[in-house]
C-alpha cells in the first residue's frame, strides 16, 4: 500500500489526531500546493492545483491536529472534485 493510500484511508477513517503536515502530503499527492496568502493571510490557507482550483481552511492552532469539521470538509472538497 502506498503512501497515498495510506493517508487516504486515515483521513476518511476520520481520526482524532490527522495533522495538518498530513493533509499537506495527502494533497500534494493529489497535485495540491499550499499557496501563500500574504502578510494579512493570518491562520487561512489555501491549497491550489494550479488551474485555479482551490481548498481553503484554516490552520489549526496551537495544537497542530484538525478538527472534525475541517476532515468531513476535506472529504467533502476531494468527492465534489471527483478525487475520491
Amino acid at each position: 500500500m502506498s503512501r497515498k493510500e495510506k493517508l487516504l484511508k486515515r483521513l476518511l477513517s476520520r481520526p482524532v489526531d490527522f495533522t495538518f503536515e498530513e493533509l499537506v502530503t495527502l494533497l500534494g499527492q493529489f497535485g495540491y500546493f499550499n499557496t501563500s496568502a500574504g502578510k494579512t493571510g493570518g491562520s487561512r490557507v489555501a491549497f491550489s492545483d494550479g488551474g485555479g482550483d482551490y481548498i481553503r481552511l484554516h490552520k489549526p492552532h496551537p495544537r497542530n491536529i484538525l478538527k472534525q469539521y475541517q476532515l468531513d470538509d476535506i472529504i467533502t472538497a476531494l468527492k465534489e472534485r471527483n478525487l475520491l
